[in-house]
């Protein structure tokens, strides 16, 4: 066995992983205990990592070799390679000499390494000329990178993880941190329970699981948090808690932001946001004093924030006044203070570092400085780099919509599930006149719109570098060789770049000459050379044998800077921060008598984005096993809507069919899907008989005007009963090596219906489950293929058909040994019977004394069968039942109770991923008087 040290490719904690090989093969993976980021810690995603990469997974999802597609609508075909790179070359090059450089777009990821995205932002500010490179950050960051540049000068987080150790307060703001940064929230966590004096504030429209942590959670209305900023710096102004040396000798632009914030006194403020007077008070003197409640001995603040600040059509405002309370009170560059914007993705950081956005060059300049467009056309060796601004995310396919860019060329991301208003994003993957897909799964969605398909190598097989949400660059190193004929994602473009030189700069000397990440890392190195991220001074060997680092790092200094501006001095002109004075403004598209609700999106536990890795786990399906819309049980009783109905939610955009399911951690008024269910595993058709496009299909493609992140976060919505009499249940174990491709030709049939849902079960073996709904039965043909994908076509099958009532009943019984179980069964037309036939299979539980009593019709189970609670602790598979069974015999403190809930069933102690749930199941039971 190997050994091979590396990142995990999910979030921007950017967690150190240990990967075990055996020859081409990944066998395993743990936490690394060396790694600064995680100490070996792992959540459930990066801890079954090498479950993904398994040789039937790889075959059944994986690009493994270039397909064309000779006319749209058609399958690929396989295409060599060299063919496959003349055809981009080539094509690109037509349209550029044709309609000129701005006729093309790159459209990137945040999950590429850093060398990877140095070339593509060199081929096209360089090569082509174009500046409409932008990335998925876009959705991500964004918003965060125009707040700080705002207010402190350069996109620098300044703090660190360690500061979570030393803060007295956490401020933490539009952040699930729980789901969507565990390891770090891990550490939160212990940080709290080594201090309890350490106080935690939570502001979020949900009452997410991290907003159980919360000594103070404020409950804000959807939009509200500028208003909520500029609340508490009135409070603090009032009350004299601001530290006016500091703003003094380090900030400019107060007069100006007091002014701004004077009118927004607590009574405006509660009305606004929704919240107690109270609260806010509270809110204030915490932050301001760092929970100290004595600004005289001012402890330390530290605001951890995410995508419910980026995510805003007012996303830089958010993030630049909650920076504006830090600057104010003076809680930023020493231990524990600071604004801490929290990283979506691996390399989101990375990729800003190399310009990897529209408005931005290599080494955080900015495009529109002639000085800065200067200084990388001499590095580059290039005449010069267009001054144009770039189109952004929303704008590039909206251009393409137009048809004003003809050509695309998406890479590691998949805008067919992930961008807003997926109506637009369709309409501009059918226009162009030629769309290139660079990935590594063939299952992503917008693959379906490739005319050109390169396969990409992925984790465990690339190699370079990634940065984290503190600023500390780490190595990726591949375990084992690429699968098939993927490529590395920097190899494709320095091959097509190549190829477009002979086009474009022919007699020239090659812009790129590599031959390693290095080498093109090298490059990047030098162009941040004096640079507040300047980081001459590291090199690979360091990394090697030093470990993960953190920028700066300038030629001479031994190690990085853990955190920035103890000093009080900012990359600013005069070196002061700077206050910013923005209004507050309400969300794009405010609630109405016609879309009463406000919809959120975000993230699930154990899933990562469009769930093209997570998404091949059946046991990452445990704790939500399929998709639902959340609403408040008042809201639903109101309307008259029970657990599991559908419902039509519906913007102005599009419409979606789903469950619905009442959860008292949405407030009414509200909703919530999760942001993963994409037309992969959700989908359906329209009243027009349009295919539906999954969440995306209603979120709004309204952006913030400065830093162009659209609001993701919010929505506005009509929710309705849906009446579909006729509905399909399919469920069936599978072989390993054949579930996943039954679940995309699956997949392939939920356009059939007005509702459907696809998803994968099952820990030690693969399950498929197959749902939908509409108005009335398909054809025959659609329900006997689903038939024979789920494997009920085989001769020994029990069915039952009633075509008047058109119902249809199929079981699938298989003996082994002397146990009989349910291996596989639909149920069309008359689906009453789901709960306990779906737990008869899920569970293995003896079937041999069900036969053709399965194909009874109606709810009622012949024999009493208990249906599974809903699982809590992914790693070792423990249900809520068995938890609630075993918490009243657990004494003492909340924290001894789940010590002892924890020895008894060993829920959440491997990950520890679901220890908020735990905490929230030991404050609901109570322990039992009576000794047992």
């Amino acid at each position: 066995m190997t050994e091979t040290r590396s990142t995990c490719p999910y979030c921007g904690v950017g967690c150190g992983v240990i990967i075990e090989s055996d020859g081409p093969q990944i066998t395993g993976v743990r936490g690394d205990p060396d790694h600064p980021a995680n100490f070996g810690k792992l959540c459930t995603k990066g801890s079954t990592l090498h479950l993904t990469a398994t040789p039937a997974i790889t075959r059944q999802t994986r690009l493994l070799q270039p397909m064309q597609r000779l006319q749209r609508g058609q399958a690929p075909v396989a295409i060599g390679w060299d063919a496959a790179l003349d055809k981009v070359a080539s094509t690109f090059g037509r349209i550029v000499r044709d309609h000129g450089p701005d006729a093309v777009g790159l459209y990137l990821s945040g999950q590429l390494l850093t060398e990877d995205y140095y070339v593509f932002n060199k081929l096209a500010k360089g090569l082509i000329g174009t500046n409409n490179v932008d990335t998925n950050s876009r959705l991500c960051m964004s918003s965060a990178v125009a707040g700080y540049k705002a207010t402190l000068g350069a996109d620098a987080p300044p703090a660190c993880y360690e500061d979570v150790d030393h803060a007295q307060c956490l401020f933490i703001v539009g952040s699930n941190a729980a789901y969507a940064h565990p390891i770090l929230f891990r550490r939160i966590e212990a940080a709290k329970q080594k201090n309890p004096g350490m106080k935690v504030i939570v502001a979020d429209p949900r009452r997410t699981d991290t907003a159980e942590l919360a000594d103070l959670y404020l409950p804000l209305q959807p939009g509200t948090d500028v208003m909520l900023f500029h609340g508490l710096l009135h409070t603090v102004l009032w009350e004299g808690w601001i530290d006016n040396a500091y703003i003094s000798a380090h900030t400019s632009g107060f007069d100006d932001l007091k002014t701004l914030v004077r009118e927004c006194t607590p009574d405006v403020v509660a009305q606004t946001c929704g919240l107690p007077k109270e609260d806010l008070f509270k809110a204030a003197q915490w932050f301001a004093t760092g929970a100290s409640s004595d600004p005289k001995v001012r402890a330390a603040t530290l605001s951890l924030y995410c995508q419910g600040l980026n995510q805003s059509s007012s996303g830089t405002a958010k993030n630049a006044t909650l920076i504006n309370l830090h600057l104010a009170t003076g809680q930023i560059g020493k231990p524990g203070a600071g604004p801490f914007s929290l990283t979506g993705q691996p390399n989101a950081m990375g990729g800003r570092e190399v310009g990897g956005l529209a408005n931005l060059l290599s080494a955080h300049r900015d495009l529109a400085n002639p000085q800065h467009r200067a200084e990388v056309a001499a590095l580059w060796g290039v005449a010069d780099v267009p001054a144009k601004p770039g189109k952004t995310a929303v704008e590039m396919f909206q251009a393409a919509a137009d048809g004003e860019i003809k050509a695309l060329w998406i890479a590691c991301t998949n805008p067919a599930q992930s961008m807003p208003d997926q109506a637009t994003v369709r309409r501009a993957l059918e226009r162009a006149e030629f769309v290139v897909v660079q990935e590594a799964f063939s299952t992503a969605a917008t693959c379906d719109f490739a005319d050109l398909l390169l396969p990409a190598t992925t984790w465990g097989e690339k190699d370079g570098t990634v940065t984290n949400s503190e600023r500390r660059i780490s190595r990726v190193r591949a375990a084992v060789p690429p699968a098939g004929e993927a490529r590395h994602d920097w190899r494709i473009a320095v091959d097509v770049a190549q190829r477009l030189e002979v086009q474009l700069r022919q007699g020239h000397a090659t812009l790129f000459p590599y031959a390693s990440p290095e080498a093109i890392w090298n490059e990047h190195r030098a162009s941040t050379r004096g640079r507040d991220l300047d980081i001459t001074g590291l090199s690979y060997d360091m990394l090697e044998n030093q470990g993960p680092q953190q920028w700066p790092l300038r030629v001479g200094d031994k190690t990085g800077r853990r955190r920035l501006y103890a000093d009080g001095v900012f990359p600013t002109i005069d070196g002061k921060a700077r206050f910013a004075a923005l209004p507050y403004r309400p969300t794009a598209e405010p609630r109405e008598s016609r879309f009463p609700f406000s919809l959120t999106t975000g993230r699930l536990r154990d899933h990562w984005h469009g769930m093209t890795r997570t998404g091949t786990l059946g046991r990452l399906f445990g704790h939500v096993a399929e998709p639902s819309v959340q609403m408040n049980p008042q809201d639903m009783e109101r309307r008259g809507l029970k657990d599991g109905e559908l419902v039509h939610v519906t913007s102005k955009r599009g419409a979606i069919v789903l469950p619905v399911q009442g959860s008292r951690t949405v407030h009414t008024t509200q909703a919530f899907i999760a942001m993963h269910w994409g037309p992969e595993y959700l989908s359906g058709r329209s009243s027009q008989g349009e295919p539906l496009a999954g969440v995306n299909a209603l979120t709004t493609s309204a952006f913030c005007p400065i830093s162009k992140q659209p609001e993701l976060k919010h929505a506005a919505v009509k929710i309705l009963k849906a009446e579909l009499p006729w509905s399909l249940l399919g469920v069936a174990w599978l072989p390993d090596d054949v579930a996943l491709t039954a679940l995309g030709a699956l997949r392939a049939l939920m356009p059939s219906f007005d509702f459907a849902s696809c998803v994968p079960f099952g820990r030690e073996r693969t399950g498929v489950l197959f749902r939908a709904a509409a108005h009335e039965a398909p054809d025959p043909a659609t329900i006997e293929r689903i038939e024979a994908l789920l494997g009920l076509n085989t001769p020994e099958v029990l069915r039952y058909v009633d075509q008047r009532r058109q119902q249809r009943r199929t079981a699938r019984l298989q003996r082994s040994g002397d146990t009989t179980t349910l291996e596989g069964f639909m149920l069309a037309g008359d689906t009453r019977a789901e709960s306990w036939i779906k737990t008869l299979l899920q569970e293995e539980l003896p079937a041999g004394s069900y036969g053709r009593l399965l194909l009874m019709p109606g709810a009622s189970p012949p024999v009493a069968v208990v249906a599974r609670s809903p699982q809590v602790c992914t790693c070792f598979n423990v249900s809520e039942e068995a938890i609630r069974a075993a918490l009243p015999r657990c004494g003492g403190s909340a924290d001894q109770r789940l010590a002892e809930l924890q020895g008894k069933l060993r829920c959440g102690t491997n990950c520890g991923s679901c220890i908020p749930e735990l905490r929230r199941l030991v404050k609901a039971v109570p322990a039992s008087l009576v000794a047992v």
